[in-house]
């Protein structure tokens, strides 16, 4: 009998790990290809719990301590990880040194194929004028490393997420004086903007990993398609029968909503996706192909509001 190789997922318990160990265990194509080892801060996450119900190896570890990660990256072939932004303050030294920690423990492990979490390079694409989207910036600089080591690699980089739309009605004024509903920021109101249930996450790897050989070196701009923010309101509107207007604001005016220490990074983010494309240039073309990889159903956003009982009180 042949022994499946195992597939570390890191942060299991957050939507993203959770999502690809979910769709591994559940999709019987790569269930039989891959035994799922999840790997998180602490064994008694109820999320956890269901994995392993489903078959995962449960595994715990720290990315921050390089001691605990030998147990939890012995015996892995393949390895799903991802860093988080850190919104207290030093994100690229704190997501660097996480991402060096596992992946140096992985090379020395015998992990052959890294899948990275990662995303555009607003520093880069933009010639050096937006400096401050360092929560992009970093996973795109963890990237480089990562396609720089003696390991095969993929990267997955989520579109705008559309569970932060829950958000981005509450943070601006509520109503105009007609009683209508604002979704109120910077963007145009033409401005095409990408967009992904992040839940749907493992429909992008696990294309991925059915075949791995194929998808090495490449990087998959994971979005089910773009929308304006005129789209996003009319939307809003037919699911919660409220009317719904987009304001475009000054950009300090927005910024200001957003909390005193991410007003730059927050600003430039949203700037940088109406100047330059949240995935640059050539975002269209990137998605398009991305999405022609996943034979999965995504998740469009008028079902995702629906399902996620978004309401305007």
């Amino acid at each position: 009998m042949t022994t499946k190789p195992i597939l570390a997922v890191f942060g299991a318990t957050g939507n993203q790990g959770y999502s690809t160990a979910h769709h591994v265990l559940t999709t019987p194509t790569l269930s039989a290809k891959y035994t799922v080892r999840a790997v998180s801060r602490t064994a008694s996450h109820p999320r956890l719990t269901s994995l392993s119900t489903l078959g995962a190896q449960i595994a715990t570890a720290e990315m921050s301590d390089p001691s605990s990660l030998p147990s939890a990256l012995n015996g892995v072939s393949y390895l799903f990880l991802l860093t988080t932004t850190q919104y207290t303050g030093q994100t690229r030294a704190l997501e660097t040194q996480h991402a060096v920690n596992v992946c140096t423990c992985a090379v020395e492990q015998g992990v052959r194929y890294i899948i990275f979490s990662s995303m555009s390079h607003p520093l880069q694409l933009t010639g050096g004028k937006l400096k401050n989207v360092e929560h992009f910036d970093v996973k795109a600089e963890i990237e480089t490393y990562i396609r720089g080591l003696p390991v095969q690699s993929a990267f997955f980089a989520p579109a705008s997420f559309m569970q932060n739309l829950n958000d981005r009605t509450k943070l601006r004024p509520r109503r105009e004086d007609d009683g209508a509903f604002v979704l109120a920021d910077m963007l145009k109101g033409d401005t095409k903007v990408p967009y992904i249930d992040i839940m749907d996450t493992g429909k992008f790897v696990g294309a991925i990993l059915v075949e791995p050989d194929r998808y090495a070196g490449k990087f998959f701009a994971a979005a089910e398609r773009f929308y304006t923010p005129n789209e996003i309101v009319t939307i809003m509107s037919r699911v919660t029968g409220k009317t719904v207007r987009h304001v475009q604001l000054e950009d300090e005016v927005a910024k200001s909503f957003y909390p005193e220490g991410l007003r730059d990074a927050l600003g430039e983010m949203w700037v940088f996706n109406r100047e330059y494309g949240y995935y640059g240039e050539r975002q269209e073309e990137l998605v398009k192909w991305a999405r022609e990889q996943v034979e999965d159903e995504l998740t469009g956003l008028e079902e995702f509001l629906r399902k996620s009982e978004f309401r305007l009180e």
